[in-house]
């Protein structure tokens, strides 16, 4: 399969600078970098860096052209994006299955992704160009959907072929597993604490401890989960005894 790096987005006539950098920023979000820019109407532009938010460096290394021919050269595929359906006898298919289609790819394919205008999209010269259509669905009551959006939704599937997997590091701290006889304990304690605060009746028990074991094993809990419950249980026996 193509490797991330040969796969580069296209954005044809482009008129907002800040649908620029917006794209370039949901470009790096996902691990790409491989800009094309077709005929903007304003760029380089203040307005496309500020929008970009911190993936200039997606921006700095964009290479601008005067015409698509130039953008596509040296792409084996190419896929074009657009919200109406047409005439043409190209496969039409939806962001997730284009994807699936370029995954067969080879190892040096050069992908090309070429999205149009803001307010009219490719034009049908420009989609004879490619031989996949692209269409993201949408509500068909409101289709319209901003360029950077639908970069977004694009780059989103290639991420999720090429590297699905989430980082850990980046969630949050480290879960340490508890063991079956920690849980013993914290029922036990919870017994306890329970008796000691009036809540549970040793006479008539009923299934309180049998639910409370229940609701705790489908709770997963890790160490640091296990020992503010302990806390929770130690606080509400001190408070029981100062209330006497």
């Amino acid at each position: 399969m193509t490797s991330l790096d040969n796969i580069r987005f296209v954005l044809v006539g482009t008129t907002h600078p800040g649908n620029i950098g917006a794209a370039a920023r949901a470009m790096k979000t996902m691990g790409l970098s491989n800009l094309h820019l077709v005929s903007p109407k304003i760029y380089p532009s203040a307005d496309a860096t500020a929008r970009a938010s911190g993936a200039d460096d997606v921006l700095h290394k964009a290479v601008v052209h005067d015409s698509l021919e130039s953008a596509l050269s040296g792409c084996h595929h190419v896929f074009g994006m657009s919200a109406r359906l047409r005439h043409l006898p190209v496969p039409v298919m939806n962001p997730r299955q284009a994807v699936q289609q370029l995954e067969n790819s080879d190892d040096d394919t050069h992908i090309a992704i070429v999205f149009g205008r803001e307010h009219s999209g490719l034009s049908n010269e420009e989609l004879d160009r490619c031989q996949y259509l692209v269409n993201i669905p949408a509500n068909p009551e409101y289709s319209s959907l901003n360029l950077a959006a639908a970069v977004q939704v694009v780059a989103y599937e290639l991420k999720m072929s090429f590297q699905p997997n989430i980082d850990a590091g980046r969630i949050g701290e480290q879960r340490e597993a508890i063991t079956s006889d920690d849980l013993s304990h914290l029922y036990d304690h919870f017994e306890r604490s329970l008796m000691a605060i009036g809540f549970l009746d040793p006479d008539n028990p009923r299934y309180l401890m049998r639910r409370i074991r229940r609701l705790f094993n489908r709770a997963d809990l890790d160490r640091n989960e296990l020992q503010i419950m302990h806390g929770i249980l130690r606080a509400a026996e001190t408070k029981g005894r100062t209330t006497e």
